[in-house]
């Protein structure tokens, strides 16, 4: 009797390049097309350890579709989230908290994201600290990068860069490439 092999199941790829807000991507130029890119360029090696990251968004919807595709493309484990400064800055001056990486909104429920930023350099300096925001200016990545960011993205065009960047930390780099989104490309 001949073995008849089960159906392949091929799932939708998702793309690189990912819409915050649910929707398709912004360029789809930059999508991946094939199972395989996806799998290869885009999935951490699943023996790394997760990276421990903890989310400061005011907007649920924005918030859940990072923590998906995050956790679908980075050896990534989000620890927790806030959606504003007070308990962001909490959160983290709690020592039983651990986390390898914040991530960062400017305009927040209440407070600002750039207070957060301030109190996460001082609370847990040994996170790298990303902002992620529609309001990344040369003059507010300035700012961010001197209040302690590590990286500064862009919501609207960088979220490729963004999971790159993250995919260099869990891959236990540094997450520079040459330093693209930091202060010294803007001088």
């Amino acid at each position: 009797m001949p073995v008849i092999a089960p159906p392949r199941h091929t799932a939708p790829v998702r793309s690189v390049r990912t819409n915050l807000l649910g929707g398709p991507p912004a360029d789809k130029a930059s999508t991946l097309s094939t199972p395989q890119a996806a799998s290869s360029s885009t999935r951490a090696p699943p023996s790394m350890a997760p990276l421990k990251t903890y989310i400061v968004e005011d907007s649920p919807v924005i918030r859940e579709n990072l923590i998906a595709t995050l956790e679908e493309m980075v050896s990534l484990q989000v620890v927790g989230t806030a959606d504003d400064e007070a308990t962001a800055c909490y959160w983290l001056n709690r020592g039983d908290n651990e986390c390898d990486l914040v991530i960062i909104d400017i305009f927040l429920k209440a407070g600002s994201g750039l207070g957060v930023l301030q109190s996460a350099r001082a609370l847990a300096p040994r996170c790298k600290l990303i902002v992620l925001s529609n309001y990344a200016t040369p003059d507010m990545r300035r700012k961010c990068i001197e209040l302690g960011a590590d990286q500064v993205f862009d919501k609207s065009n960088e979220i490729d860069a963004l999971i790159a960047y993250c995919m260099r930390l869990a891959n236990g780099g540094s997450g520079s490439d040459n330093g693209s989104n930091t202060f010294a490309s803007l001088a």
